[in-house]
């Protein structure tokens, strides 16, 4: 079973968005009442699951990408950008409505851009549904990684059909 998909990660019984071994660095925690991110200043900011809506997006190394939406690929190329930077989880928030963006540290290795894909697919799929709360269940994300992980998709489709797939095996 892998404990990984792109930059989500599993330590000590939790899933993280980030390189949460870098003492210093940014990084965000899947909680039972959010989104919880650790960072030097802002460690007690947590964005509720009731409060997410639109889906959620994945930027590795850049805030913004320049042209279309989705993934920034510098940290999915070899090169200068390896384990450097930073991670960027966007999503619109209700109660007020705002975009909110939060950052996170990225790990020394190379993600593969059909993880990353595939996670922010995960994401998007959850909040669509209304199951967001289901990513804090730790042993329920392990069943729907551990699914996802080696899959290689080739359209956008077969990436939504294979998280439809995962959240239906790993218990709805």
């Amino acid at each position: 079973m892998t404990d990984t998909l792109g930059p989500l990660e599993r330590i000590d019984g939790r899933w993280v968005l980030g390189d949460a071994r870098r003492p210093d660095g940014p990084w965000v925690e899947f909680r039972e009442e959010g989104l919880h991110q650790h960072e030097p200043d802002t460690e007690d900011l947590l964005v509720p699951w009731s409060r997410i809506m639109l889906g959620m997006r994945v930027t590795l190394g850049s805030k913004y990408p320049y042209k279309g939406h989705g993934t920034a690929l510098s940290h999915a190329l070899p090169g200068p950008w390896k384990g450097r930077g930073h991670g960027y989880l966007h999503m619109t928030l209700r109660h007020p409505y705002e975009d909110f963006t939060l950052r996170f540290g990225m790990h020394p290795g190379l993600y593969s851009l059909t993880e990353v894909v595939l996670l922010e697919e995960l994401l998007t799929h959850a909040v669509r549904e209304q199951r967001l709360h289901r990513l804090a269940d730790p042993d329920r994300l392990a069943r729907m990684v551990a699914y996802l992980a080696p899959l290689r998709p080739r359209t956008f489709k077969a990436y939504s059909r294979a998280v439809t797939e995962a959240f239906s095996l790993s218990g709805g």
